[in-house]
């Protein structure tokens, strides 16, 4: 009869796995010290880099938003209307709109920004998400510093939308937007790292001539 299939015969031994990882750790070291990796903007990833990358962004995005609920409302006409106005003036130079050329913005992006008039969007609470919080080291920003939930639920809404517009309804929705970009902001509560203007203490501490502090 023969023995029974010992597996631990085929495995690599602790010591051995240590010392690979060490060396694999080094060697990624060096790499990274050196700078051989070209990290331009006009260096293209090669597949598997850009492939992993991708990967690694997607579900870190899902596994983020799995817990956000989406409003019942975003199909309301009122708020496509007050995002048609936010998306024109915060998001057009990266993810244009239908009718708009691409702009020096746009084409100089690497990963290029999506064009939401011609892909297919993220659902509704990712997208919420990834504008709120943005993305690190691509040219998303997070506009929840600035900007509350009920805005940035005015941009999804509205981006929703764009796959569907034409040129000419895109041009009258954010021609019809209720209010300036300016004028929303000033409906928004002062946000945190803001200074509020009114507020004595946030303004920086001066002191009377001749009681400077000495250093």
């Amino acid at each position: 009869m023969s023995k029974a299939f010992d597996l631990r015969r085929h495995l690599p031994s602790t010591a051995f796995v240590i010392v690979a990882l060490l060396i694999i750790g080094a060697f990624g070291g060096i790499f990274i010290y050196l700078g051989v990796y070209n990290i331009g903007a006009d260096a293209p990833h090669s597949k598997l880099v850009y492939g992993t990358l991708d990967e690694f962004r997607e579900r870190s995005i899902a596994t983020h938003a799995r817990d956000i609920k989406v409003p019942a409302d975003l199909n309301d006409p009122k708020r496509i209307a007050a995002g048609a106005g936010l998306y024109n003036e915060m998001c057009t130079g990266c993810h244009l709109g239908p009718g708009l050329e691409k702009s020096e913005l746009s084409q100089g992006l690497y990963p290029a920004a999506p064009e939401f008039a011609r892909e297919p969007g993220q659902p509704a609470a990712e997208q919420f998400w990834t504008i709120k919080h943005g993305v690190k080291m691509s040219a998303m920003p997070a506009w929840g510093k600035t900007h509350d939930d009920q805005l940035i639920w005015d941009m999804v809404a509205f981006i929703g939308q764009l796959p569907k517009m034409t040129p000419e309804q895109y041009k009258a929705a954010v021609a019809s937007a209720p209010e300036s970009h300016d004028e929303m902001m000033e409906h928004m509560p002062p946000m945190a790292g803001q200074m509020d203007q009114h507020d004595p203490a946030s303004k920086p501490h001066t002191h009377a001539p001749g009681h400077e502090h000495s250093h």
